[in-house]
């Protein structure tokens, strides 16, 4: 077999590194091995730090820095797990916790006395509640809240299920009511029912926890309050609550563009391309987006954001586009419409992860999303002057032959794009907010003689980690030939322990494993390996074929089935087959 360098990355495991550089002033950082306090913040792309052992001061540029962090390397590895190698009853354990320490988390600082009421309020020890609050902090991820062992310990919330559905029913019951019961009564009211079911009751105080886990919007709803709770959390007309700066509300919609583009090869039409884009609330600057011809799904979701919260450097540079894009981090929440794109457990369990809250758009209330649908009309009418374009009706395109015109590949088109939004959109005036975007971001950001900014957010430093978490994942066996997805087969050395492995908990059937796999390239796949909890580079079983994304393959298939040809499932044509249809995007 050829050793060469792509063979030898197949062989490297990669471990999910999901930590963020912390970029307060007061933050350590790490460049060349080196401790550097961070004292003062430039800019998007420097910050002044002092060297820890020598006291020296110098700029550091905050692409070249790393974290620091004094989680054990026992922590470090359980919150490296994939998220569907975490069993439920651990992200459930890990989701309570979260739900106790995160009202502590705008305060960085907070001290003893408010740890100590928090703690009374949700029922554990302030030892328990403070060390959750470190081994949060050390990470920044909610997987750092799992237990790190099988089994329960001091502090844990182990009931039964029986026992949980009964709480959960009780407080519909009594506590979200307009009633509005204390506590007290709820608790009362969980033993009584507990008894008559002959269910073993929960501890007051694990009661009280889950009371204090509902967030403040269902419980002012629930309990009457509702004038309060629309003051509070709904939008008035030109304003979106609780946007108060940058990337505290994010917001995602998908469009058909109204172009059609032309294949890479022979500049022949292939079709619309969709466009999900996500943009910030607060400056309207736009945040991420993604390209593709499949229509919307969960994939195109997941794809966004992950674009949204990894820096652009890298992106600006693949589209050889000379502007700045200084956008990056994780947003509080998601705004997004009712699709059921945005409501599978995959996107909400990656989302839980990196502690993103999802809001939905209730149905039938179209200011929730007018500030997204706006910049996507933005957006289609700049389209409008391409060749190629649609229009937006019938009536606009009569008399033009949008395929007869059409000249654009996916790459050119997404190059246009990527300068319309840096160069164009970021850089005009808005008027609902008064300034550009670029300036309120900033603004947003660094302050100004009226305001002060939230500070750089936490950036992520491990694309690949993040992306992973954001990938559409398969569970498949794994056989002699190494494993199938959608009718590919892929093949490396570091499946063949695992070829018909049988599953621990039932030796009757087959073990499944974790596959995750980027749709804008499916010549390999990303095996999860359940022993070492790494990551392994999977490439196709034919190495002939070549690099092509999900919806070309898929056009592949259907048009070999067209021809009368086998399809496309066992990726024999290669030889023979029109190459034009598997380049085409």
């Amino acid at each position: 077999m050829e050793n060469n360098d792509e063979t030898v990355e197949m062989s490297i495991g990669v471990t999910l590194n999901r930590q963020k550089l912390d970029l307060r002033p007061g933050a350590h950082v790490s460049l060349n091995g080196l401790i550097h306090r961070i004292v003062q913040v430039l800019d998007f792309d420097t910050v002044v730090g002092v060297e820890v052992e020598s006291g020296r001061s110098r700029s550091l540029r905050i692409g070249e820095l790393s974290p620091v962090t004094d989680a054990s390397l026992e922590l470090q590895a359980v919150a490296s797990y994939d998220m569907e190698d975490i069993a439920d009853t651990d992200w459930k354990i890990a989701e309570q916790r979260y739900a106790a320490i995160k009202p502590l988390l705008s305060d960085p600082n907070c001290g003893r006395t408010i740890i100590s009421e928090r703690a009374a309020e949700v029922g554990v020890d302030t030892a328990t509640l403070y060390r959750w609050l470190r081994r949060y902090q050390s990470l920044g991820v909610v997987s750092a809240l799992i237990p790190r062992k099988r089994g329960w310990k001091a502090g844990g919330l182990r009931i039964s299920k029986d026992a949980e559905d009964l709480i959960q029913k009780v407080l519909q019951d009594t506590y979200l009511t307009n009633q509005r019961s204390s506590p007290q009564k709820v608790i009362l009211e969980v033993m009584r029912r507990c008894q008559i079911g002959h269910i073993e009751p929960p501890h007051p105080n694990t009661v009280r926890a889950r009371i204090s886990a509902l967030g403040e919007k269902q419980r002012l709803f629930g309990r009457g309050f509702k004038e309060k709770a629309k003051n509070k959390f709904m939008p008035a007309a030109g304003r979106f609550p609780n946007a108060d700066y940058p990337l505290a509300v994010v917001q995602i919609d998908h469009t058909p563009a109204d172009i059609i583009l032309v294949d890479d090869i022979y500049r022949k039409p292939i079709g619309r391309p969709w466009i999900t884009v996500a943009i910030d609330v607060f400056s309207r600057m736009i945040v991420g987006y993604y390209l593709s011809f499949d229509p919307p799904s969960e994939t195109s979701v997941a794809m966004c954001v992950a674009h949204a919260v990894l820096p652009k450097d890298e992106w600006l540079a693949l589209h050889k586009v000379d502007a700045r894009w200084d956008v990056w981090g994780i947003m509080d929440k998601i705004h997004t419409d009712n699709g059921a794109d945005f409501r599978s457990d995959n996107f909400t369990q990656s989302c839980l992860m990196h502690n993103i809250d999802l809001e939905f758009r209730p149905v039938k209330q179209p200011r929730y999303g007018g500030h997204i649908e706006r910049m996507l009309g933005t957006l289609l009418r700049e389209i409008h002057d391409l060749p190629g374009t649609t229009f937006s009706s019938i009536k606009d395109r009569e008399g033009y032959d949008s395929e007869k015109h059409a000249a654009m590949t996916k790459s050119e088109f997404e190059t246009w794009l990527v300068t319309l939004i840096c160069k164009v959109y970021h850089q005009r005036l808005h008027t609902g907010i008064g300034m550009t975007p670029a300036r309120k971001w900033e603004i947003g950001m660094f302050g100004n003689a009226e305001t002060s900014g939230r500070g750089l957010p936490p950036r992520p430093t491990d694309r690949l980690a993040l992306l992973l978490d954001f990938l559409p994942n398969f569970k498949r066996t794994i056989q002699t030939y190494g494993v199938a997805i959608d009718g590919l087969r892929y093949y490396a050395d570091v499946l063949r322990t695992w070829i018909n492995a049988s599953d621990p908990n039932d030796h009757s059937k087959k073990r499944e494993f974790i596959f995750r796999r980027d749709p804008r390239d499916i010549s390999a796949v990303w095996f999860y390996d359940p022993d070492l909890k790494q990551y392994f580079k999977v490439p196709f079983a034919n190495q002939a074929l070549p690099s092509m994304s999900i919806w070309e393959y898929n056009q592949a298939s259907d048009a070999a089935r067209k021809e009368g040809m086998k399809p496309a499932i066992s990726m024999r044509f290669n030889t023979g087959y029109p190459k034009n249809l598997l380049q085409a995007a």
